[in-house]
């Protein structure tokens, strides 16, 4: 259910394209807006999530599996712990 308003000014030449696609199309003005502000949503919207998520992966990377930046300690992690409480 739609419940938001939302109105903008555009050109002579935009409001009369976008009139002109939404009769081709057999729908109204306010569907074909609707569909053009989804498919806008959905193409930029992934493609930013897939860039981020690469960032958070590749950040992430550094640290799985490691202590204090040693790759080989997370398999003595056990023994280190051990020694520094030892101290």
């Amino acid at each position: 259910m739609k419940t938001e308003v939302y109105s903008w000014r555009v050109s002579t030449e935009l409001k009369t394209g976008l009139e002109r696609e939404a009769r081709r199309r057999k729908i109204s003005l306010s569907a074909a807006l609707d569909l053009a502000a989804h498919e806008w949503l959905k193409k930029g919207g992934a493609e930013d999530d897939a860039v981020e998520q690469r960032r958070l992966h590749a950040a992430a990377a550094k640290a799985i599996g490691t202590i204090e930046g040693h790759p080989d300690d997370a398999e003595n992690a056990r023994e280190i712990v051990r020694q520094r409480y030892g101290r």
